[in-house]
């Protein structure tokens, strides 16, 4: 089976399984125990919160390890709620958010907050002049997500934040997609949380990282909670975060040259779709704006999930869109936020590269895919 779904989840790194065993093995007290093997857990923690505060060029402080990214995402909102810097009780966030940002927003909208759902352009983009025009002098809280899942497109974080920060409003964004596969320190400044999950940069699945400014006077989301500070309960998974840290180094390590053999594996696919491109669509924003490890497309007149089943009968892995999503017989919210409805809709899958992906493997890819639009008829 070739692999294309690497937004959806990353094989474990091997460096990073290694650790993960050394750690189980050495490391294995409870990092809150007061004896010796809970204090050698601890010192590993803390190496890891400041090597993560490092890589994100913030204060350690503000460091949180969690289960993955939708508890950060979850938390990370709940305690910038709990900060707010004056009264109201509007918030602006993505109408393609993650699922656990988009159902929180709607258990907050039924709990009495009123939430504004921007949709995108048809590049995938929320118009800022858009953004502008929602914020209300009762809005306290927006949460953007940095990089979209389905699409690839990058929103203009900084911008947003800027225009927040004058306006008293807090701001998180989602940094599942990116960190690791662009620079997330730029924003990490400006924002006042954020979120990462592990396995989306070759760490292991069940870790994550919330950022969340300390200089707020953020509550417990849970009372009583003593690990990470009270940020979340349960025992920290010490080797959990020490493999997910070295999957960031090396992530980071490898981020320049990476992002140029994904951006030339982008091309010699888009490439090897030459012949029939009158067939087919790719959605998305384009240079900068986009993580061009992701492709979302669409061939003309066949439903996404079709095209999944023939990809996976051949010996390719693709996907219809989010894995949190997957199961659901509405389409990606990414092309509902996009204006995009129906039939056409439903026609919609991604692709998505990785370090195992070769340049054989994408035009081996558009060749399939080619056949398959080549043996349907009036595409």
């Amino acid at each position: 089976m070739k692999y294309f779904d690497y937004a959806a989840t990353c094989p474990l790194d091997r460096d990073a399984a290694d650790i993960f065993i050394q750690a189980s093995t050495k490391y294995f007290g409870n990092s809150q125990s007061l004896h010796e093997a809970g204090s050698a857990s601890a010192n590993l923690l803390e190496s890891c919160r400041q090597e993560f505060s490092r890589l994100l060029g913030v204060d350690k402080a503000g460091i949180y390890f969690t289960s993955g990214g939708s508890e950060a995402n979850y938390l990370g909102i709940m305690a910038l709620l709990s900060a707010k810097r004056k009264n109201g009780n509007h918030i602006i966030t993505g109408a393609a958010e993650h699922s656990s940002v988009y159902n929180l927003m709607k258990k907050l909208e039924r709990e009495g907050w009123e939430i504004t759902f921007l949709p995108m352009d048809r590049n995938g983009k929320i118009e800022f002049t858009r953004f502008i025009e929602a914020v209300r002098p009762e809005t306290v809280l927006v949460s953007i997500q940095h990089g979209n899942p389905e699409v690839g497109t990058i929103q203009p974080i900084i911008n947003i934040a800027n225009y927040c920060r004058s306006k008293d409003i807090l701001i998180h964004t989602d940094c599942v997609q990116t960190f690791g596969k662009i620079p997330v320190a730029p924003l990490a400044g400006w924002v006042d949380s954020l979120s990462t999950s592990g396995h989306k940069f070759y760490g292991p699945k069940g870790t994550g990282v919330a950022y969340v400014n300390p200089k707020l006077a953020s509550k417990p989301y849970i009372e009583g909670t003593v690990h990470e500070k009270g940020f979340r309960p349960g025992t920290v998974n010490v080797p959990g975060v020490a493999a997910m840290t070295a999957a960031a180094q090396k992530a980071h390590s490898l981020m320049e040259t990476e992002a140029q053999r994904i951006k030339k594996l982008r091309t010699a696919f888009i490439d090897s779709l030459s012949d029939v491109r009158e067939s087919i669509e790719i959605f998305g924003a384009e240079g900068d704006e986009l993580l061009p490890g992701i492709v979302g497309m669409a061939i003309k007149g066949l439903e996404g999930q079709y095209v999944l089943l023939e990809c996976n009968r051949k010996g390719f892995a693709i996907s219809t869109g989010t894995a949190c999503h997957t199961g659901m017989l509405s389409p990606a919210k990414t092309m509902s936020a996009m204006g995009i409805n129906g039939k056409q809709a439903k026609e919609f899958f991604r692709i998505s590269f990785g370090r195992e992906t070769s340049q054989e493997d994408v035009v081996d890819l558009g060749k399939m895919l080619a056949a398959i639009i080549a043996q349907v008829p009036a595409i």
